[in-house]
């Protein structure tokens, strides 16, 4: 036989590998996470704003299922976003608070009964990403944005699966403590971002970084985190859109005395803050402006998938926490939900939660299931098709697989639980949660209270129920109990300089 002879059958053989190849990367969808950062549950039309304007997200809601029951697994963001990147609750990753936390730099105060607990300052190398799986297994993988997992560069995200990181560091939000940056806008004062011309919109940017990405791997299965720092402080934004919101105030008539409550009921018990202040109505122009900046540009990403016709990209669109409603400007009102980012009340923890499928059938369906960030990552597993035992994960998500659940309307009857060993920034106490069917049980640290609701008579918790409900206030207690023991939860230890309660 000659020597092409035998080529031939190797060639073959080499043609159908490259094709089988190709036709795996075709089969394999590609996923856009994205997350936005302190956005109320409210704070988008599809979850009830009549304020904000968010034609882009509520479009896609209508495309996608919209889980009204979404929850972050932490009231503050750091915690959240380790939980979205492994999977699991934050007392597993060890990041309870955001980094490097209050405890940092506030001495404890004597009106606070406990030391807050240890906090980790970083993402653990040996904690597993979305990104490293998604790596492993033929995934272009992109980050933008918001990070704030870890204090030094070795924890930043190209040192967790990501092949590219644009803005990524430890800062929490847009730099403007540096003397050269300007926050939102260029000069940025971020290691991880080139300065853009002066005036540069942040936003934006991020957005032009994540659509070059899309387009020079439209032909490879790619996995993009794009985690905006919209809407965290510091409140700027583009002034013609500010001017936009002032003039709708002024058209619906909102009385600038009537949007905040001076002196709420819960400020006697929260930590020393002399800004705290509860916002009841939507309608702060800047807040309004850092909305609609944040929907547009998720409207350009969402243009580009279609124009590339990149039909076979799951989308999951969630926040961090709930809205800023208490302090530091209380720019939002995350009502009929009660306080919001800081506080493991409803307005602290439920967020918008969407997901768009490949998938025709689930378009514009509303789900009423108790979903948390912790069930993003065996979520997108799913879709990837990788077995989460073989990937040896099995025994380190805390959170489920949702795909059987997107158009299911019965679903396991799981319980949900946070830990939150620390005062918060926005006036929350410590304590622990834990949601059941429609029961909520809060069991707060610094006061030895217990409050059951009924969240769906009940969704502002208005009336606690513990009292009239002793055998379920018994149970649910028990069971967080046993779980914090089984996850050997971190404790507060009593504060030396305590002196009373407030």
């Amino acid at each position: 036989m000659s020597y092409l002879g035998k080529a031939i059958p190797a060639i073959l053989g080499l043609a159908t590998a490259v094709s089988c190849k190709e036709q795996e990367k075709k089969e394999k969808p590609n996923f856009l996470l994205i997350i936005a950062d302190d956005l109320g549950w409210t704070d988008l039309g599809c979850y009830g704003s009549t304020f904000y304007e968010t034609p882009n997200l509520d479009k896609l809601a209508s495309q996608s299922v919209r889980f009204t029951n979404g929850y972050a697994s932490c009231p503050v963001c750091s915690p959240t976003r380790a939980s979205i990147q492994t999977g699991r609750y934050p007392n597993s990753t060890g990041i309870t608070d955001w980094i490097p936390g209050r405890a940092s730099y506030k001495k404890p105060s004597a009106t606070d009964r406990w030391l807050a607990a240890k906090n980790k300052t970083e993402l653990d190398h040996d904690e597993i990403t979305i990104a490293e799986i998604l790596k492993e297994n033929g995934y272009k993988t992109f980050f933008a944005g918001k990070w704030h997992l870890g204090q030094t560069e070795e924890f930043w995200p190209e040192y967790q699966g990501y092949e590219i990181n644009k803005g990524g560091w430890k800062l929490g939000y847009p730099n403007y403590w540096d003397s050269e940056a300007e926050g939102y806008f260029s000069p940025y004062g971020n290691p991880r971002l080139e300065d853009g011309p002066v005036g540069e919109y942040l936003p934006k940017r991020l957005t032009d970084e994540t659509i070059n990405f899309i387009e020079e791997n439209k032909d490879n299965p790619f996995f993009i985190c794009m985690s905006y720092y919209l809407v965290h402080t510091p409140l700027i934004a583009r002034k013609e859109i500010i001017e936009k919101y002032k003039r709708k105030r002024d058209s619906l008539g909102i009385d600038p005395g009537k949007e905040l409550i001076e002196d709420p009921v819960w400020e006697k018990y929260a930590t020393e803050n002399s800004s705290y202040r509860e916002r009841i109505v939507q309608a702060h122009s800047i807040y309004a402006a850092m909305v609609e900046a944040l929907d547009q540009n998720v409207g350009r990403l969402l243009d580009k998938l279609e124009e590339l016709e990149l039909n076979n990209t799951v989308i999951i669109f969630v926040s961090d926490n709930g809205g800023l409603s208490t302090a530091e400007g209380s720019p939002t009102c995350n009502y009929p939900l009660r306080a919001g980012k800081g506080w493991l009340y409803e307005g602290g923890i439920r967020v918008p939660f969407i997901i768009k499928t490949p998938d025709e059938k689930n378009t514009g369906s509303v789900n009423d299931m108790p979903v948390a960030t912790i069930d993003i990552f065996p979520t997108i597993l799913s879709f990837a098709k990788i077995d989460i035992d073989k990937a040896q994960l099995s025994d380190r998500l805390d959170g489920i697989n949702l795909s059987p659940y997107l158009q299911k309307k019965k679903w396991p009857d799981r319980p949900l639980y946070w830990h939150y060993p620390h005062y918060s920034n926005q006036g929350g106490n410590p304590g622990s949660v834990i949601r059941l069917g429609n029961y909520k049980l809060i069991s707060d640290i610094e006061t030895g209270k217990v409050e059951l609701y009924n969240l769906a008579e009940d969704i502002q918790e208005a009336k606690n129920i513990a009292e009239e409900y002793p055998e379920i206030k018994t149970m649910l207690y028990e069971k967080l109990e046993n779980w914090k023991k089984d996850i050997n939860a971190k404790e507060m230890m009593p504060n030396p300089v305590f002196l009373k309660h407030r």
